[in-house]
């Protein structure tokens, strides 16, 4: 009870409300955001709820209707249209007709009629159907003609239905994407994938700007590409990370020349520029361990623009993810960036809280980092210090 207590008396100094979740500024509050692509219903009070409290809202091109109802409730959330940058959709094509809302910017039917050249080929001239993704094909994203034609179906489609930016799928790295150990005769090397992909998001910058549609890619596994993150959200608006430091509830990231710096690096890049960052760490829902690290790490790096929200079943983008009690604490301004306080400890402090999280790999021993006053857990015990394994973190607040 005496917790309890505790808790109770803490939370007021720096509550957030929910309904205010979008105004907030700074580092010391949680964005979030609901990817809802998988058209599964939505009641109109589940959207209301999800447009007060996210920042960002993922629909499909057909939901469009939903969009009045998510501003009606919340005229800040921003939300934006599934697209593929890579792909075309053969399912998307009824009797030679492609469906007037698509999954992509280029139809099947119009580019196998139009434009077969568009279509990627391996090197003995086969087309590239995605692995695991029946009836995704993968398109050549280097064709300045299947760029400009998909810049034109998209904003023109995103524009009419009232939505506020694009979210394009598969911004890939990899030349073996989709098809391991295969790539395509036209880019052989990643390096040359790469390229194709800056062509891409470059030469139809301007045409989204114009219209004033925001974009944000899928961008996972940049951590593996140094300097690809940087280089593709030049061309963006903000980039997805969609495996970000912890993969399921025991497979945590920890710090190494690939890992754990290069995502937390992807948020404060971006924060830097103004930029958005959506962070996806995989873990179920009572995973208490990686939820606390992933969150620790996303709030050692956030400003006004990053969100994140932990999801458990891969491509499950149905219902919205789960809320979480630290989603509406409130730690106040930043008193400065994140700071090294120890091998692979790092520690951000606010005015009202302090973060703490060990990179180090989940089999070492645990680190005692003191506090500079008493703060609060999140299970509120009031301590001076925490102990944290490796891959673990703590968010902790403090009155103000």
């Amino acid at each position: 009870m005496a917790c309890l207590l505790a808790a109770t008396a803490i939370a007021p100094a720096g509550a957030t409300s929910a309904a205010d979740r979008s105004a907030v500024d700074g580092g010391g509050t949680v964005q979030s955001f609901w990817l809802h692509m998988n058209s599964t219903p939505v009641s109109d009070e589940v959207l209301a709820t999800e447009a007060r409290r996210r920042a960002y809202i993922v629909l499909n091109a057909w939901e469009g209707a939903l969009v009045p109802k998510l501003k009606a409730a919340n005229p800040a959330v921003q939300v934006f249209v599934y697209k593929d940058l890579s792909s075309t959709r053969s399912y998307a094509c009824r009797d030679g007709v492609d469906d007037a809302q698509l999954p992509t910017g280029v139809g099947y039917c119009q580019a196998e009629k139009d434009h077969p050249e568009w279509f990627l080929l391996d090197p003995d001239g086969r087309r590239f159907e995605y692995s695991g993704y029946s009836g995704h094909w993968q398109m050549d994203v280097g064709d300045t003609g299947y760029q400009q034609a998909w810049a034109a179906n998209v904003i023109d489609r995103s524009t009419e239905s009232g939505f506020d930016g694009v979210f394009m799928d598969n911004a890939l790295f990899p030349c073996d994407a989709y098809h391991k150990g295969v790539c395509p005769a036209k880019y052989p090397t990643d390096a040359a994938m790469q390229d194709a992909y800056r062509s891409m998001l470059a030469n139809t910058r301007d045409d989204f700007v114009a219209a004033g549609l925001k974009t944000v890619a899928n961008l996972s596994n940049a951590r593996l590409h140094a300097g690809a993150w940087d280089a593709y959200t030049e061309h963006l608006d903000g980039g997805f990370d969609e495996w970000w430091l912890t993969f399921d509830d025991t497979d945590l990231l920890s710090e190494y020349p690939e890992g754990w710096s290069r995502q937390v690096a992807e948020i404060t890049a971006n924060e830097a520029k103004g930029k958005i960052t959506w962070v996806q760490p995989h873990h179920t829902q009572g995973a208490d361990r990686p939820y606390r690290f992933a969150l620790a790490s996303y709030l050692l790096a956030a400003g006004d623009h990053a969100a994140i929200a932990s999801i458990d079943q891969t491509d499950g983008y149905g219902d919205p993810t789960p809320w979480r009690t630290e989603y509406d604490w409130d730690l106040g301004t930043p008193t400065g960036p994140h700071k090294t306080v120890g091998t692979n400890i790092h520690l951000r402090e606010f005015t009202c809280g302090t973060v703490v999280v060990n990179a180090n790999r989940t089999d070492t021993k645990s680190v005692t980092v003191p506090l500079d006053e008493a703060h609060l857990t999140e299970r509120g015990t009031t301590v001076d210090q925490v102990s944290l394994a490796g891959t673990t973190g703590a968010i902790l607040r403090k009155p103000c």
